[in-house]
Order: C-alpha cells, then structure tokens, then sequence
C-alpha cells in the first residue's frame, strides 16, 4: 500500500508548500535521532514525505499515481534482488514485505540502496533580533563524524596498495538466506568489508583503524537567510556526518532562535514599535528622530494625533527581496502628564473652557 505522505507530513492534500515546509522543520526537530524524542525511522519517513510534497514535479506525479521515483534520497531501485523460494501465499493474505525482509536480515529491503549515508545531524544557534531581520553568517566549531584526513576516507595508510576483499571474494556483495514458515528468502546485499567496491587496502589507517571517517571538530558555516523567523529550521546538505569509505555525508539541520529586542517586534514582513508622544506635540503636532534597526529616521508627528492610531513608514521592515521590505509601523501612545504647575493647570483650564 502507497504511504500517505500528506498524513505523515500532518498536513491536507491542498497544503501550500509554506505549510509543508512548516510541518517538517516541526516534525524534524522533534524526531530527530539526537533528540530525546528522537526516532530516527520516523525522521526518515518524514524526510521522504518532505522530499516528494515540496517537489512540485514529484508532489504532481504522486497526486496522480499514487507514487513517485525517490531517486533524490538515493532510492529509485530496490536495494536487492529477492528469491521467495517455495512461498505461496493464498488469497486475501496481505502483510507488509518490508516488515518480513527488515525482521530476518536486520535491514529494510525497501528505496534507499546504493552509496551509505552519514547520519543527519542538528545544532541549535540563537541570533540578535537585527540578524534575522537582513541576514547574516555565523560560524559554529561541530563535533561530529567527518573524513579522515590522513587517508582521505580511502580509510588505507598511505603507501597501501588496494587488494581483493577476502570476505566477498572481489564481488562487492554477499548472499544472506533465512528460512522461516513462508518459505526461504536469499537477499544480495552490499559487503559491508569493502563497501561493494571488491577491493580493500592492504594495510589499513593508523588514525582512523580503516574506517576511512573520525569523530573530529570542523568548524561550519552557516548563512543566515534575511527575514527568518524563531525557530525555523535551515538545512545543509551534505554537512552531517560522513559515512565510511566514500558514502554521502548527512545533512546538517541548524535551528534558529531570535533573540527579542527591546523596541520592536515583528509581524510577517512588518515591524512594529511604540513611540511615547507628549500631549503638547500630539495636540500642536511636530517632528521625532526615531533610531531604527538601519539607521535613523526623522518621523512626522501629525497635530491632533491620538492614542492607538498607526504612523507608516515604508520600506523599513524586513527584506522580502533585494529590492522589496515590509513597513515599520509606529504605535502612537499620548503620554498624559501626572502632575501639572499652576500654570500649566491654567493653560489647561483655558483649554476647556474653549472645548478643547
């Protein structure tokens, strides 16, 4: 049976690819493998429903047929040939061959095969209010599984010369057969010794044991995209860890924490701030220098202004394009004075009387 990926995802089938992408960033942070509430057969399935739903090719494809080639995980053919030797299964019988194949080889049979993958990885980074607002890089020192470098992740000492592979006999895979009430089951799948290459290194690494990979420090570079929100996911290819002997590296998930400001807020592509006004510039109006996140402004106090009401300024909120930024918005709150001279009182006295 198809997955319904929508479901997986938790979102209906006229999602908008916004909301897609909001509710994998939410699902993968929760299930990812590093964290507690991590489960890292969830994560991937999250991860292909992700792959097909905001790819608008594969999303259609999918929409229409109920599938979809997911060759961008590294799927697209099964990962090995199986002979269901003396199986006959009668009508009505239905189970899930997934499960059967996972539960006697200790692995899925399903997309996925071919070159090893690294794991996946996350970091959490809080950013100043200003940072999220026009973009910015940071640089973060990660401990994780990466190539060796004295063998270049050939994981053979230098100098070593490439001989057969004595556990596959130079054919890259190996023949696994199980027997079991519906029958026997032979699956090829790749040597693990050689990494299906049929060749191994006459003397293996010192530093990395033959590994090719070690956990080390490197130091990343994260690009912080103009207008991210709190708590939003960047991801980076290819920046988890490496995997043995020439695999593909995982993905790096960075999450994103702003810091609040203590002037201004946002709202979508839109910043917002208070500005205290005198009674006496609200009533004869005039003019304030306002420090924005970019710089200073001179604002226009318009006469008669009253609390509540929202001055515009265009162009000084959060960067849609090169080209285009949301407003700043300035919340106006008449400040009414505690205390009043006798003269002040009297001007104000004169003030009512006139109606004012």
């Amino acid at each position: 049976m198809a997955k319904d990926y929508y479901q997986i995802l938790g979102v209906t089938k006229g999602a908008t690819p916004e909301d897609i992408r909001r509710a994998f960033h939410k699902l993968a942070h929760k299930y990812h493998p590093d964290k507690k509430t991590g489960d890292e057969s969830r994560f991937k399935e999250i991860n292909e429903a992700y792959q097909i739903l905001s790819d608008e090719k594969r999303r259609q494809e999918y929409d229409t047929y109920g599938s979809a080639d997911f060759g961008a995980s590294g799927g697209g053919q099964q990962s090995g040939a199986w002979d269901f030797g003396g199986f006959n299964a009668g009508q009505g019988m239905q189970f899930d061959l997934n499960d059967l194949f996972s539960e006697f080889f200790g692995r899925s049979s399903g997309r996925g095969g071919g070159r090893r993958r690294g794991r996946d990885i996350s970091v959490d980074i809080q950013i100043p209010f200003a940072e999220a607002v026009f973009g910015s890089e940071r640089r973060v020192l990660i401990t994780k599984i990466g190539v060796c470098d004295t063998c270049s992740g050939t994981g053979g000492a230098p100098g070593s010369k490439q001989v057969t592979c004595t556990i596959c006999n130079g054919q890259g895979k190996l023949h696994e057969t199980k027997r079991s009430l519906l029958g026997s089951f032979t699956a090829v799948r790749e040597c693990d010794t050689c990494t299906g290459s049929g060749k191994v290194s006459d003397k293996k690494c010192d530093t990395c044991s033959g590994y090719g990979v070690i956990r080390k420090s490197e130091e990343v570079k994260i690009t912080i995209p103009a207008g991210i929100n709190n708590d939003e996911m960047i991801r980076l290819s290819g920046q988890g860890e490496a995997a043995a002997r020439g695999g593909v590296a995982g993905d790096l998930y960075v999450k994103v924490h702003v810091e609040n400001h203590p002037t201004f807020r946002r709202e979508n592509d839109d910043l917002l701030m208070d500005l205290s006004v005198k009674l006496s510039d609200a009533i004869l109006g005039t003019e304030q220098d306002i420090t924005t996140l970019d710089g200073k402004i001179k604002v226009k106090i318009p006469a008669g202004i009253s609390t509540g009401e929202i001055l515009r300024v265009k162009h000084r909120g959060v960067p849609i394009s090169p080209s285009r930024r949301g407003d700043l918005h300035i919340h106006i709150k008449v400040k009414t004075p505690e205390k009043l001279s006798r003269k002040a009182k009297k001007l104000v006295e004169d003030l009512r009387v006139e109606g004012v």
